[in-house]
């Protein structure tokens, strides 16, 4: 990952040169459609730099990066951040967007400096933040191509009137906050002949034991003794067996207990029920919830909060063989509660309930939990209902609902609330079974919900996340966000976890 640091305030074409090979700067539209330099710093021959800004088209709109030769530095680089705010200043996620985009636009770059309005600690966290995710790339599987390349940004100068230790304190979170996302985009694009259940967990206990969280695995034979029939009936046809992983981080004196519940299925044809051959290469980032716990657990773990929290990751690989679930076949999951599995490709919400019922027992004999959340790749209906880049929250308490959305938007995530309407859930009964995995196609997305909901106790406090479209971008790079894996989640599950705790 890039490596970051703080300077000083720097005059844009001062007498002292910056030490970088590039300069980052914004530039944004005022009301009347001129065109507005926005450097966090001292301005000097700004009247000369719009100029040659105007002559080359510039818009100032998001996503926009325009690169020219500059003076102080071998390179001036030009980010977009919309609309001019000189009164109320530029929200967290605009700069955090500017400065990713920049960042992007730097491969092959070896120092940068990001001179953006950085007054406030929540921009300067937003900037921090937004350069190291937009410095990214997954290379790991090249080889005659390697050389052909540019790597990512390798550092960054954020310029700030902030000093001391508030301001280092928000740098290191980023530092720590994007290095777990990284993880998961790593995760989520690494190929399934590379990625399996077991290899997940083997890589995830190396990292996870290094920053002190305690790690349990259980394998085929256990979850088949144990009883854990959803995990066991999507792995079954599968040469590559399941497992269930377990994170723990126990700090004294906790303030919450949460626990986070992430379907890790790491790579999905749709068993019996294929999927159609178009796309299916994306069914790699099916694991994309596990990751996401799972990182966010480390996280958790490196800044020391003060919550005890228990993370699950059921993990399988959903493959058609002559071993493989039926449709019609009838499991039963931890707890006891018979599902009859009308679709195989309805997989995940079979692992998520053994893990749900399971991360409630253990909960409830340490003292019940004050939050249950799930992550998963969940629908294609989410897609549908909410496009590519929103994600949606659904859940049995509203309070807890509120505080998702809310530390969604203060780290900079788009969620979206969606009901549980409770018509939908008589379509999910079965006539010889306690419940089906599958009912009404309308509102898929929300069927999904309450087949899940139905493994909550109503005394827990529980939300889920379907992030099956966001966490796995098809389209065109933008802002911080790469093509392939996105890392969602991540952030929003740290800052709950830190509102949590009052920070």
């Amino acid at each position: 990952m890039s490596v970051i640091s703080l300077s000083s305030m720097a005059n844009l074409e001062g007498p002292q040169p910056i030490k970088a090979d590039a300069l980052v700067v914004g530039l944004a539209i005022r009301d009347d459609g001129t065109l507005a330099l926005e450097t966090g710093t001292t301005r000097g021959g700004e009247s000369v730099l719009l100029a040659k800004l105007r002559d080359l088209g510039a818009s100032g709109r998001a996503d926009e990066v325009i690169k020219i030769p500059g003076t102080s530095t071998r390179l001036l680089v030009v980010t977009g951040l919309g609309r001019f705010q000189p009164r109320h200043g530029y929200d967290h996620e605009t700069l955090r967007r500017a400065a990713g985009a920049a960042a992007r636009e730097l491969a092959g770059v070896k120092r940068a400096a990001f001179s953006l309005p950085a007054g406030e600690l929540e921009q300067l966290a937003a900037i921090a933040e937004g350069s190291l995710l937009g410095a990214y790339s997954f290379d790991t599987f090249r080889s005659a191509s390697l050389k052909e390349r540019k790597s990512p940004l390798a550092k960054i100068i954020l310029l700030t009137p902030l000093t001391g230790a508030g301001a280092r304190n928000v740098v290191k979170r980023a530092e720590l906050l994007v290095e777990a996302v990284h993880l998961v985009r790593d995760l989520v694009n690494t190929p399934p002949s590379h990625l399996t259940p077991i290899s997940f967990c083997a890589q995830i206990k190396s990292l996870a034991t290094s920053v002190g969280l305690k790690v349990s695995i259980l394998d085929e034979v256990a979850l088949r003794k144990g009883g854990y029939g959803g995990i066991v009936g999507v792995g079954q046809g599968s040469a590559n067996p399941p497992r269930l992983l377990h994170l723990s981080y126990s700090p004294a004196r906790p303030k919450a207990r949460f626990a986070y519940v992430g379907k890790g299925i790491t790579f999905d044809t749709g068993g019996l029920n294929l999927k159609p051959g178009l796309g299916m290469e994306a069914m790699k980032s099916d694991m994309g919830g596990a990751a996401a716990v799972v990182a966010a657990a480390m996280v958790i773990a490196k800044l020391k909060l003060p919550i005890a929290l228990d993370v699950w990751a059921p993990l399988a690989e959903n493959m058609v063989s002559d071993t493989a679930q039926r449709p019609s076949d009838i499991v039963t999951t931890y707890g006891g509660r018979t599902v009859e599995v009308l679709n195989p490709d309805a997989e995940g919400r079979m692992i998520l309930a053994d893990a749900l019922v399971r991360a409630q027992e253990v909960g409830t004999k340490a003292g019940g939990l004050d939050a249950l959340i799930d992550v998963a790749t969940l629908t294609g209906h989410q897609g549908l209902a909410l496009g590519a880049r929103v994600s949606a929250v659904m859940g049995n308490a509203d309070d807890l609902r509120s505080h998702v959305l809310s530390a969604a938007n203060e780290a900079g995530e788009d969620f979206w609330p969606m009901p549980l309407p409770v018509d939908l859930r008589a379509s999910l009964d079965s006539p010889v079974a306690d419940i089906a995995n599958i009912g009404e196609r309308f509102g898929g997305m929300l069927v999904a919900g309450l087949f899940l909901k139905e493994f909550v106790g109503d005394e827990v406090p529980w939300a889920h996340l379907d992030i099956a479209s966001p966490a796995y971008n098809e389209g065109k790079a933008h802002g911080y966000t790469p093509v392939g894996g996105t890392g969602v989640a991540v952030r929003t599950l740290v800052r709950l976890a830190e509102s949590a705790c009052g920070r």
